[in-house]
């Protein structure tokens, strides 16, 4: 977490005295910290966290590179104090999260000081959380484990019969019964024609013989997220399913092994897209190829056509390539992975050849 605060001290410093977070994701990574409320105050020579009476004791606990400050009412007599102390007269927020309403009170509360409100400081977060340490990437693994051994679990009874619900819920249970701190996202959990939506809601439709089931679903362990798609066949396939599966498959593989760092999202995502247009689906893939996974299920950096942000080493980002053909199915396969200096390191373990039940 020093390291952390140190970078984002160099980050800012031109332009800053001080930094104000207030994010509750980015509080966590600068301090290690999960909390619903709290400010984070970054000086070049000191880092306070300011946190109420609800989480004081858990912070003198486990937060060891911010002075640990409990809340008093009036907050802004208390940030006044620190910014004296440390001579601030400018202080970098962070605009993409900040509210209008809380930036405003900050204004009429504080007038003697600067607020910055461009993208300094949210920029240099999310810069820092591009990369991911060696730390990190072993709690995404973990999470990633946690996911993969649900799903073993659940091909093992998974059936024609069995509902959209049933199959969330199982993995969901799997999840949080075997170490996940939080699921990823709400699990998707799709059969029949209802695979044609990327994003759809499961509900009680049943499992029929010869229906897709797309599963789209991750973990989380110690704040950090897992993310995959295996779409699965309950009995045979029809020939044209087979094929539709089979493009998608090889769009991933085609993506994930023109992955590495240096190399574009946009390049990334066209990799992938390439092969589906040219088979003839490409106005049934509308969504990006991928995003980053982290502390957030959708960070950076991400894969997509309109984007031309670099790839850096030892980013995570997806690689989810799907054909939907409304009415009848949709395929996606999902994995994410590491990007490295001259490739990447899958982080998803499960095959992504078709497997039917």
């Amino acid at each position: 977490m020093e390291e952390r605060i140190q970078n984002l001290v160099k980050l800012f410093q031109e332009k800053a005295d001080c930094a104000l977070i207030t994010d509750d994701i980015n509080r966590r990574y600068l301090t290690g910290m999960k909390s619903s409320a709290g400010y984070v105050l970054v000086f070049p020579e000191q880092s306070y966290l300011i946190i109420d009476f609800r989480y004081i004791e858990k912070a003198r606990e486990v937060v060891k590179h911010c002075e640990v400050i409990e809340q008093k009412p009036g907050i802004f007599r208390q940030f006044d104090e620190l910014f004296k102390k440390h001579g601030a007269k400018t202080v970098a927020l962070e605009a993409q999260s900040l509210t209008l309403q809380r930036c405003d009170n900050l204004k009429n509360h504080m007038k003697n000081y600067e607020f910055l409100t461009d993208n300094t400081l949210s920029q240099a977060l999310y810069d820092l959380r591009t990369v991911k340490s060696a730390e990190e990437l072993t709690k995404i693994k973990a999470a990633q484990k946690i996911a993969e051994d649900a799903l073993a679990a659940l091909l093992e009874k998974l059936h024609a019969g069995m509902t959209e619900i049933d199959v969330a819920l199982s993995l969901d249970f799997y999840m949080r019964s075997h170490g996940a701190e939080d699921l990823s996202f709400e699990t998707i959990a799709l059969t029949g024609a209802h695979t044609s939506m990327p994003h759809g809601v499961p509900d009680s439709r049943e499992i029929k013989k010869g229906d897709f089931v797309l599963m789209d679903f991750g973990a989380v362990v110690d704040g950090y997220h897992s993310d995959m798609t295996r779409t699965v066949c309950i009995g045979e396939p029809s020939a044209e399913m087979r094929e539709v599966y089979e493009i998608v498959r090889t769009a991933q593989d085609t993506a994930r092994a023109f992955a590495k760092s240096g190399i574009t999202g946009k390049e990334l995502d066209a990799a992938a897209r390439d092969v589906i247009v040219k088979a003839g689906y490409g106005d049934y893939f509308g969504h990006s190829l991928g995003h980053g996974v982290g502390l957030e299920i959708h960070e950076y950096p991400v894969a997509t056509p309109n984007r031309d942000n670099l790839l850096p080493e030892d980013g995570v980002v997806t690689i989810e390539p799907g054909i939907y053909l409304p009415g009848k199915f949709g395929v996606r396969i999902e994995d994410f992975v590491h990007i490295t200096k001259n490739s990447c390191e899958n982080l998803t373990n499960i095959p992504n050849s078709l497997i039917c039940l």
